[in-house]
């Protein structure tokens, strides 16, 4: 029998529609499950995929040409350390692992650096655009060795997501940079949901719009520079209607979101290579906060705010909201794009971040027309310090600042909760302000624990000053 071409582990969702996906492109599949009956019952629910169905990872391994590679899709963590504990041993020199989880990259350069010992190749990547995205065409992020790259890119190049920019693949860069880069973009993705939430809150309290009027609004933005994947679906998503009570299905909806570490991992990084993405951590706060709902539920009741009462104009408002939407978006990319610059810098992987505006244009969930203006930006300067400091992103956040500015005041002055927009523009005003207050922060630090300090007009002579006599 004619080998098999790539082998997949973990016939779960995301593993199963990713094999379905690999077989659509005319490639021979071999898949295995831990659970035996679980890959008869993908083998008979898709007859016409030509999967080579395994039972054991010996079978799997003996079934597929040589060098095998082999995408592993199970649970992140311990699962995929125990499938390589069984597996590794299986298999020959200059053989491929591919890990498809969100895993925690620091893990992966573990791993890679263990296969390497031994003679194999082990790759992290990302890969993004959820159940339909593995099925009809990923955003896939692979990290580690060239050789792995020259021997998965046809097959990976295959079953991405093409857009007028080529397939939603490259080659990101050594060890953990696919699953560093994977975790960043479900960094920015967190900013992304948080800052349309926020957009959604202010139109429904501040305007008393529906779901229904907020789905035309979204539609409709949708049709101009906030094209995106998120802003299509959440037009969609307000227009459902429960039908036992023919109301918005979003209204019955408890406001509990949850999350499974990606964003948490983001900001405890960015902490760690001292980069600022507030809009990020502002939504990760958020999501954190919505799960205090019986606490919320009794601060509401006995916690009134100052509200005050502004005048509001209907179409100013929703202006407004759409370039506060827009510039907050725009800030929050920066901080996504600088974080991947630090640690690439910080690791020697030489990502490439015009290469990953152009793999997340299509597949993927942050995928958006404002990447093509990112990408555009890279092209122009591939050093460029910060996305804000692109003449055409610049040009963008400073047309849309009145009403950025306009719909946080008005959201604070309604007593409407706004953190991850009001963090974007507070990233933007400290980014463009030339002095900040932290000369008195670094007083104060000298003050009570002599830190030192360095004076503007003897700049790198750090100095003590008895401040308190």
């Amino acid at each position: 029998m004619k080998p098999a071409d790539i082998g997949v582990i973990g016939m779960a969702v995301m593993g199963k529609n990713l094999a379905l996906n690999i077989a659509d492109h005319g490639y021979r599949v071999a898949i295995y499950n831990r659970s035996g009956a679980v890959t008869d019952a993908v083998v008979a629910e898709s007859p016409s995929a030509g999967f080579v169905p395994q039972k054991t990872l010996a079978e799997l391994v003996a079934a597929l040409e040589r060098p095998r590679r082999i995408v592993v899709m199970v649970k992140a963590g311990a699962p995929v350390d125990a499938v390589l504990g069984e597996l590794v041993p299986l298999l020959d020199k200059d053989d491929i692992v591919i890990d498809g989880g969100n895993t925690w990259f620091p893990e992966t350069q573990r791993r890679e650096k263990a296969l390497a010992e031994k003679g194999l190749h082990f790759v992290g990547m990302g890969v993004s655009g959820g159940e339909e995205g593995a099925r009809r065409g990923p955003s896939l992020m692979p990290g580690g060795s060239p050789a792995s790259w020259t021997a998965i890119r046809p097959i990976c190049e295959a079953i991405a997501a093409k857009t007028d920019s080529g397939p939603c693949v490259t080659h990101v860069g050594p060890d953990g940079a696919g699953h560093f880069v994977k975790m960043v973009h479900n960094g920015i993705e967190y900013g992304d949901m948080q800052l349309i939430a926020e957009t959604y809150d202010v139109l429904t309290r501040a305007l008393g719009m529906t779901a229904p009027e907020l789905a035309d609004v979204f539609a409709e933005w949708n049709a101009g520079p906030l094209d995106s994947f998120l802003i299509e679906i959440t037009a969609k998503v307000l227009r459902v209607k429960d039908p036992e009570t023919n109301r918005p299905l979003v209204d019955l909806v408890e406001d509990r979101a949850g999350q499974k570490g990606t964003g948490k991992w983001t900001v405890q990084l960015a902490l760690d290579l001292a980069v600022p993405i507030p809009t990020i951590a502002a939504a990760i706060d958020a999501r954190v906060l919505s799960s205090m709902k019986d606490e919320r539920v009794r601060a509401s009741a006995a916690i009134r705010a100052a509200v005050l009462a502004p005048t509001i104009d209907r179409a100013a408002v929703l202006r407004d909201a759409h370039d506060a939407l827009l510039a907050a978006k725009i800030g929050s990319y920066a901080q996504g794009m600088r974080l991947i610059r630090a640690a690439s810098d910080a690791q020697s992987w030489g990502v490439n971040l015009r290469e990953m505006a152009r793999i997340w244009k299509g597949g993927c969930i942050i995928r958006a027309k404002l990447l093509d203006t990112i990408m555009r930006a890279y092209e122009r300067s591939p050093s460029l310090e910060s996305l804000l400091s692109d003449p055409e992103l610049e040009a963008q956040a400073q047309g849309a600042q009145g009403g950025w500015r306009r719909t946080v005041a008005l959201a604070t002055s309604l007593g409407i909760p706004v953190p991850a927009m009001t963090a974007s523009l507070s990233y933007f005003d400290a980014y463009r302000t030339a002095r900040l207050p932290q000369n008195l922060t670094q007083a104060q630090r000298d003050a009570f624990g002599s830190h030192t300090y360095e004076r503007t007009d003897r700049p790198g002579a750090f100095v003590h000053t008895d401040w308190l006599g």
